[in-house]
């Protein structure tokens, strides 16, 4: 099975995904053969020029219509065009399931069937190149698994052919709405349309999921630029890939280095028998007969950072604190040598991406330095809760976090332990003592 994973951190649009392709080496012959098929031989040129982006090479692809007075096709003859054309079958399908998508997420925002819909309402030539490109590019490449990153949907407005339109446009909406796609937040970013309604119908119709990529062996990358201008490289990563192998066993390792399966494992001087009593062979089968679920939670962090060595220290303590103030999931700090042999500190702030705006704005305030890096993570994050605990010595609030194998662990907020501790005159151990009994009897009850 071949992978393929599409990584758009600044949006999908139709050309990004045709350009990466070309970047992965696709052969015109690849796409001009299916599009004369469809009757549109001599009617595009495509554009590929190699440019950089925020430092950052890659292709950028254009698509310049050479119709003399292009037709505007209904849906009902398009995809009888497709229909009755002499393609593979596997890219017929696919090219009819993006295409059909797309027809029907439009029809629903303009409130008429699908077979109404304008063909300018679903791309001209240049949406007829980018999908029919796509398909077959990923068929060129083998491609039967893709998996797409959250794409950012974009803010503000954009000019179309219905006038101007508030962004996601509708079609976006719709299609996002159909298929159940998570769009990634658009904070921070200029505002402008990142994903059109052609690289989402795409991604909608062909990838399996939207989401974080699987373990992986990364083989090749084509980048596709964007058009526009962003504060960040405006790229689309179209990454080759096979599925990372598992890891393997622990007796094969040994193997591996001659020596026999309970070598090395005598931790407890029984001879090869782990200290609770099971051999090497009988823990690894207890391990696979006990593989968990994935539970954690992906979610996208954004990180600001930066390098200061001109504060005082509780000018460095404000600025945390306000930070932390304003929202921020984590504030620490890193002391390091900057040049000059100056002392300083590496201060990095962890929060959601819609927060972006208003902590730059807290450091520009309150900080000194004259710049902050910022880069989106992904961190994943096992499912949590929290609740009160009633104790002999008052409620405390806990923090309760589910585990893979389906119990929960929980921890009192420290916040609570202090102030029993203040308020009762007791060592703060004891009354941690107290507070673990009065947990450890609550979950015994039913």
């Amino acid at each position: 099975m071949s992978l393929a994973l599409v990584d758009c951190p600044t949006g999908l649009a139709g050309n990004m995904l045709l350009a990466a392709l070309f970047d992965l080496g696709l052969p015109q012959a690849a796409l001009d053969a299916p599009l004369a098929a469809l009757g549109l031989a001599g009617a595009y040129a495509i554009d590929l020029e190699e440019r950089r982006s925020g430092g950052l090479r890659g292709l950028h692809l254009a698509v310049r219509g050479l119709e003399i007075d292009p037709p505007h096709r209904h849906w009902a003859e398009l995809e009888a065009t497709i229909a009755g054309a002499a393609l593979e079958p596997q890219l017929k399908q696919r090219v009819l399931a993006v295409f059909g998508l797309l027809a029907e997420a439009e029809a629903q925002v303009h409130g008429q069937p699908a077979e109404r819909v304008h063909f300018h309402e679903v791309g001209a030539i240049d949406a007829l190149v980018d999908v029919v490109g796509v398909c077959a590019g990923l068929a060129h490449f083998g491609i039967d698994q893709l998996v797409c990153a959250s794409p950012p949907a974009g803010h503000g407005t954009v000019q179309t052919a219905h006038g101007l339109l508030p962004l996601p446009v509708p079609a976006v909406l719709e299609l996002a709405r159909r298929r159940g796609i998570p769009l990634a937040s658009s904070a921070g970013f200029p505002a402008g349309e990142l994903t059109t309604p052609t690289g989402l119908a795409l991604m909608a119709a062909l990838a399996e999921r939207f989401g974080p990529a699987p373990a992986l062996v990364p083989q090749a990358v084509g980048i596709g630029l964007g058009s526009r201008q962003l504060d960040r490289p405006n790229l689309l990563r179209l990454v080759l890939a096979a599925e990372s192998p598992a890891p393997p066993s622990r007796s094969a390792s040994l193997e591996a280095t001659g020596l026999p399966a309970g070598a090395g494992a005598d931790w407890s001087g029984s001879g090869g028998t782990t200290a609770a009593g099971v051999g090497a062979g009988q823990a690894e089968t207890a391990l696979a007969e006990t593989a968990l679920p994935e539970i954690a939670l992906a979610e996208i962090l954004l990180q600001q950072q930066a390098q200061i060595d001109d504060a005082t220290p509780e000018d460095l303590a404000f600025l945390a604190d306000e930070l932390r103030r304003a929202g921020a999931l984590e504030v620490f700090s890193q002391p390091l040598l900057m040049k000059k042999g100056r002392p300083g500190v590496l201060l990095t702030v962890l929060a959601r991406p819609e927060q972006a705006e208003g902590l730059r704005r807290i450091w520009w305030r309150q900080g000194t330095s004259l710049g902050v890096r910022e880069q989106l993570q992904q961190r994943w994050a096992l499912p949590r809760s929290s609740r009160e605990l009633a104790t002999p010595l008052g409620p405390v609030r806990l923090k309760q976090v589910e585990l893979p194998a389906g119990e929960r662990r929980s921890k009192p907020e420290f916040e609570d332990l202090a102030a029993l501790a203040r308020r009762h005159g007791l060592p703060l151990a004891q009354v941690r003592q107290i507070v673990a009994a009065a947990l450890a009897q609550a979950e015994l009850q039913p």
